[in-house]
């Protein structure tokens, strides 16, 4: 379908807008009276969510790729059916084959209530890409929900006729003023894998109250349901990170040695950002009988 098709079918004047972006991928533009956000069709990829007022919760890098068959660096990158590398071939797609896919638009709508609101619906179901990758049948769906709050579900069914295991997150990028001067609260008392040594299993506690950064972090906590709260005194703000079925937590910061090998982000950029993720990973992977269905969501906000 095509950009002209989508603004017939799908667009909401003053709400959402299909137009074409970086590297000729179609994105939605949304606005409401709560904020304005940037979805990329390719991936159901969020790359932008600005609170009225704000300056933008979700970080970007400004060396991303914007090209079909390459992950974009920045934003919610879905990933799913699997989280990190594959199991069982490293060859394939980090993090999944849903963020390399093109997605389709299946509803919108704005509601003008007190709390204004506006919903766009995306939706993949597998096909030769996909099962290639991973040989499973499934239908999934992102539902945007952007107001006050970024509001964000993912949810897939198995289609097919045998169960299947899928690890999967919403892997969050935030914009912060300082990553080494932030503060992340919530995690206090939990039980994580360290990936910057390879972990194999959940043997480090975390025992401060406020998470500081000041090195290459990949902590996953396990049994992790609480919200996490990112207090971020250079910019006076602190954004609080909520999230339904989900009981894994991923930190990620690639600090200074790390972010030399990502072509996708500038050296001086890792102290730009850091990433809190809804994740299904480990001990909470997912396994879906025929029919069965799975929701995972991120709730983001300013307060």
């Amino acid at each position: 379908m095509d950009i002209k098709q989508l603004n017939r079918l799908y667009g909401i004047p003053g709400h959402i807008e299909f137009i074409e972006g970086k590297g000729s991928l179609i994105i939605a533009k949304v606005s409401n009276n709560q904020a304005e956000a940037v979805i990329s069709l390719y991936g159901a990829h969020i790359l932008s969510f600005q609170p009225k007022d704000q300056k933008d919760i979700l970080w970007m890098s400004p060396q991303s790729l914007f090209e079909k068959g390459k992950p974009i660096r920045g934003g919610i990158p879905v990933c799913f059916p699997w989280f990190g590398p594959n199991p069982e071939d490293k060859q394939k797609p980090l993090h999944g084959c849903a963020r390399l896919s093109d997605w389709e638009v299946l509803k919108t709508s704005s509601l003008n209530l007190e709390e204004d609101e506006t919903i766009l619906v995306l939706g993949l179901k597998s096909n030769d890409y996909t099962l290639s990758l991973w040989p499973f049948d499934f239908s999934a769906e992102m539902v945007i929900k952007i107001g006050k709050k970024l509001d964000v579900t993912l949810s897939y069914t198995n289609t097919g006729t045998n169960a299947f295991t899928a690890t999967n997150a919403l892997h969050s990028y935030f914009s912060v003023s300082d990553a080494g001067e932030i503060g992340i609260s919530g995690l206090e008392g939990r039980h994580y894998y360290d990936h910057t040594v390879f972990a194999k299993e959940a043997n480090t506690v975390q025992e401060e109250k406020i998470l500081k950064i000041s090195k290459q972090e990949d902590r996953i906590y396990i049994n992790q349901t609480d919200d996490c709260l990112i207090t971020d005194p250079g910019w006076k703000r602190s954004i609080r990170v909520e999230k339904r079925n989900s009981k894994t937590t991923v930190v990620w910061n690639p600090w200074t040695e790390s972010v030399k090998g990502m072509n996708d982000i500038p050296d001086e950029d890792y102290k730009s950002f850091v990433c809190v993720e809804a994740v299904n990973t480990h001990e909470d992977a997912i396994t879906l009988k025929p029919v069965e269905k799975h929701p995972l969501s991120t709730i983001i906000s300013i307060e």
